[in-house]
């Protein structure tokens, strides 16, 4: 992807400004990792949790009426995983501590999440589309005719007509 050296850098930018994160993941809502910044965490996984809660959270939001998907917070005993949604096409995880501001997490991920969709959509714009292959032209044939067929004569076994 184009951008990832961007939202690479904006996730660490991110982790400068909440010192209470400690990691921060831009995934695809596939689960395909974009960028990451999650020491002591495997990416791919958390990027595919990201995309099944991703997935309960939207069938949640849409069976309540609630709308379109903006964010998702757990809290467990050692912290908080927020995620939230960062264009059509991408979200942001965030880890973060036991002791984070909760206010601060959601106004700096919210902003983090804007920014990230706005980097995706742009290199998802700056790639050329596919264009189909051509088909080739067929070979000009000859037109086909039909010829008379003659009658068949079949033989029997004393080599008479019938």
């Amino acid at each position: 992807m184009a951008a990832e050296a961007e939202v690479r850098d904006e996730l660490h930018r991110l982790r400068a400004r909440v010192p209470q994160l400690t990691g921060a993941l831009a995934a695809s809502v596939d689960g395909l990792v974009l960028a990451q910044d999650t020491p002591g965490v495997e990416p791919e996984g958390l990027a595919a949790l990201t995309a099944a809660a991703l997935g309960v959270a939207l069938r949640m939001a849409d069976a309540t009426g609630r709308g379109d998907f903006r964010e998702l917070l757990v809290r467990g005993e050692h912290g908080y995983v927020a995620t939230y949604a960062a264009g059509p096409s991408a979200v942001l995880t965030l880890l973060a501590g036991d002791r984070a501001n909760v206010g601060r997490l959601h106004l700096e991920g919210r902003r983090a999440g804007t920014r990230i969709g706005e980097l995706v959509e742009a290199a998802a714009e700056a790639q050329p589309t596919p264009t189909p292959a051509a088909r080739p032209t067929p070979k000009p044939t000859a037109p086909r005719t039909r010829t008379a067929r003659t009658a068949r004569t079949i033989t029997g076994p004393t080599g008479e007509s019938r």
